[in-house]
């Protein structure tokens, strides 16, 4: 019975997670054509055929919708970030994850139609503070997770302050870039720069290394 009971709460909770996704999808798409401020609760729940009050059990907020379709990318940047081996460098990892990524091997692989969708909501969040404070809370946890990679590489604790200063730094390097190459998309600029894997991999190795004073993206032993 306990046995069956933890199984149902766990396909209870993926279907909580891919009904929020869903909603968070809908959301995106209604901030980004017609304005956050002009987007009301009962659209959005209108949008993926709920009751507004079903949609309010799964948020806090109408802007708090979007929180979801955010941290996708988070959440693969993340895992890409913990399967680094020590003996590799930043570059090479990033080159084969980014790869693999491309190629649909990643698991569940997060579709260009989101990755639009999430660049859509960082560049709203220029201006919209609700939407701010989204991005901002997926790139503290990126921050978190970075103490205990960097800490793990250097044989550090994550609450070492070097070790912070240096998660800090690349967690900066990744919103920026983020945030960069997100306006150059939504702007139509030419992203062929980004579209090759092996420069883009070393792009984010670099700045990293820069951030951090070189104390991060070589192997370990």
């Amino acid at each position: 019975m306990t046995t069956k009971q933890r199984g149902g709460g766990g396909v209870n909770e993926q279907r909580r997670a891919r009904l929020r996704l869903e909603i968070s999808r809908e959301a995106a798409r209604l901030f980004w054509e017609q304005g956050v401020a002009a987007t009301s609760g009962d659209q959005i729940a209108d949008a993926v055929d709920l009751s507004t009050r079903t949609l309010w059990r799964h948020f806090r907020s109408k802007e708090s919708c979007a929180e979801p379709i955010i941290m996708q990318g988070v959440v693969t940047l993340l895992g890409v970030l913990r399967r680094w081996p020590r003996q590799s460098s930043l570059e090479d990892h990033l080159a084969t994850e980014l790869t693999n990524l491309r190629l649909g091997h990643e698991t569940p692989p997060v579709g260009l139609a989101d990755e639009m969708l999430a660049m859509r909501m960082i560049r709203l969040a220029d201006t919209d503070p609700a939407l701010r404070t989204a991005w901002l809370m997926a790139c503290d946890q990126v921050e978190r997770e970075m103490c205990a990679i960097i800490g793990d590489r250097l044989e550090r604790p994550a609450g070492d302050l070097e070790v912070r200063m240096h998660a800090a730094s690349a967690a900066a390097v990744v919103r920026v870039l983020d945030e960069h190459i997100g306006a150059a998309a939504l702007a139509g600029d030419d992203l062929t720069e980004f579209e090759d894997v092996t420069a883009l991999a070393r792009r984010y190795a670099h700045a990293i290394r820069t951030a951090t004073g070189g104390a991060v993206g070589d192997p370990v032993a």
